[in-house]
């Protein structure tokens, strides 16, 4: 069982940006992460097993729901101290900011901005505790990039409505009492509907052999004829803007939380290069590995400024989808980069569980693919910039 060392590196003192709440925020999650994540993550990764027992601490902390007003039973925060959050749960593992991030932006969120009031007083009270988990089904085996052509369908039965399809690639769907689900109904408009776990005709089958995000849990959520109740229809979405406007929100968080295991990357690979003795002295002593080092964090220093001024805007409801793609792929890109790099450093040791960052390289490379891949927020941004859509 290794020690949790972390320090966070902040080269160009962006901790003076923030507030004192945010720096508590901040502090309470590094925290608990070292504590309950970092012990035992790497045991749950070689089992691929997700760390249930967590769950509690993570409603504790204020994970599920940050942003949610506190008379729905979230924390009243605001983005940045969200952002931080997630940074912090990331830098212990991917698969562990998944599981608040779906919590919290892809089912309270929908609910609390799409739900009666009925709704949100009956669910998201219960979401933010984790006393209830959560999915959020969009992805199908034959629609990814392009959810507009999605199969998942219902149609009305009296009081009910008949649901059926399939979705898969969905985080949380092995344990998740609830899914907000996407599918089209009668007229081919796309509706968000709440589906619970015990109702007839569905079921969450899990996905194994995953070579990333291995302590989350990933799995398909299959409907034939699922009775489903009137009432568990979002009021409030109609077309592909609802599921896309909770992606804005996940994709928000993604771009703290990659930068959290980018960090963890470099402060890994920094702490070794100091101990590390070859040819008579410390290899943080020869001059390629000061490149990649100093690269390193001239990015993830880059990164935080951004993501520092993307949650400025957003706090003040300026923030657009085209910036958060520009965000999320940055960090993306940027943490795969250092994860790679700060594995060479290592040596033969960055590909052991005694280090994080082969961990970190590993999901990365989910987090590049999931709310939306690496080439489609690269052309949210040239369309963007451009005017011209080059989805078509």
């Amino acid at each position: 069982m290794q020690q949790d060392l972390f320090q966070s590196p902040d080269y160009f003192a962006i901790d003076d940006l923030l507030k004192e709440e945010h720096l508590m925020i901040r502090s309470a999650v590094r925290q608990w992460v070292k504590k309950e994540v970092s012990p035992i993550i790497e045991d749950y990764c070689q089992r691929a097993t997700f760390p249930t027992q967590i769950i509690d601490g993570l409603g504790q902390l204020g994970c599920f729901g940050p942003t949610i007003p506190v008379e729905y039973g979230g924390g009243g925060m605001d983005h940045i101290a969200y952002g931080l959050m997630m940074q912090e749960l990331e830098r212990g593992d991917s698969g562990i900011r998944s599981t608040a991030s779906v919590q919290g932006s892809l089912v309270m969120y929908p609910i609390f901005t799409f739900g009666s009031e009925a709704q949100k007083k009956k669910y998201l009270p219960k979401l933010a505790t984790g006393e209830l988990m959560g999915c959020f089904g969009l992805t199908e085996p034959d629609h990814g990039s392009n959810p507009s052509g999605m199969l998942t369908n219902f149609r009305a039965e009296g009081d009910y409505v008949i649901l059926n399809g399939a979705k898969m690639w969905i985080s949380n769907a092995p344990f998740a009492d609830i899914a907000v689900v996407w599918a089209k109904d009668e007229s081919g408009v796309i509706r968000g509907i709440i589906v619970e776990r015990g109702m007839e005709g569905f079921t969450t089958p899990e996905t194994k052999g995953k070579w990333s995000l291995r302590a989350s849990a990933t799995g398909e959520l299959v409907f034939d004829n699922v009775k489903v109740p009137k009432e568990n229809i979002l009021p409030g979405a109609s077309g592909l803007k609802g599921p896309l406007t909770c992606l804005s929100s996940a994709r928000y968080g993604i771009a703290w939380g990659a930068i959290g295991a980018a960090m963890d990357c470099y402060e890994a690979a920094l702490r070794y290069a100091k101990e590390r003795i070859q040819f008579g002295r410390p290899i943080a002593g020869f001059q390629l590995t000061q490149k990649k080092l100093a690269e390193m964090i001239t990015e993830i220093t880059k990164a935080q400024l951004l993501n520092w001024r993307l949650g400025v805007l957003k706090n003040e409801g300026k923030a657009t989808p085209a910036q958060i793609s520009m965000a999320k792929r940055n960090s993306c890109e940027v943490a795969a980069n250092i994860a790679r790099n700060a594995r060479t450093i290592l040596g033969g040791m960055g590909i052991t569980g005694e280090f994080p960052v082969m961990r970190h390289m590993m999901n990365l490379e989910s987090v590049m693919t999931y709310e939306g891949t690496h080439e489609i927020h690269l052309l949210i941004t040239g369309m963007d910039v451009t005017g011209l859509d080059a989805f078509k």
